[in-house]
């Protein structure tokens, strides 16, 4: 996929695969709502979570975001990359909100700011710095 391509299916998905290095080097591997910063994959979670905890050892992470039952349907974008954790508060409600945006379409603000605000005094926010984009599209090889 071009860069274009990238940042559109990126654009139009809403649920990614997280990958991040457990204590012993296996991979932890969840499923996350993500929002995207300036084109960056950007994620909450509880702070005491295995992924934050995780990510505090080492920032390393991978996430896929995929698509098509049928092998001619297939498409995906895979982005290493090393989180960035946010800890401002103002930040990471802004991470919230447009995660709560991406989930709950056409719902008005002020129904998840309350939600957001609630649920994020025990998160955390993190956005990803790109090291490396693998893309595929399998409509492309008919």
């Amino acid at each position: 996929m071009s860069d274009d391509d990238v940042t559109s299916f990126l654009d139009a998905a809403r649920k990614l695969q997280l990958a991040t290095v457990n204590r012993d080097g296996t991979p932890h591997l969840v499923t996350m709502f993500y929002g995207l910063s300036e084109g960056r994959i950007a994620f909450w979670t509880y702070a005491k979570s295995q992924k934050a905890r995780n990510l505090a050892r080492d920032p390393r992470v991978t996430c896929l975001v995929e698509t098509g039952d049928a092998y001619d349907e297939l498409r995906g974008v895979l982005v290493y990359g090393r989180a960035g954790r946010l800890d401002d508060r103002d930040r990471v409600m802004d991470v919230g909100m447009m995660v709560a945006r991406r989930t709950t379409p056409g719902v008005p603000d002020e129904l998840l700011r309350p939600y957001v605000e609630k649920t994020g005094l025990k998160r955390v926010a993190y956005v990803v710095e790109r090291t490396k984009v693998v893309s595929w599209d399998h409509r492309r090889l008919v």
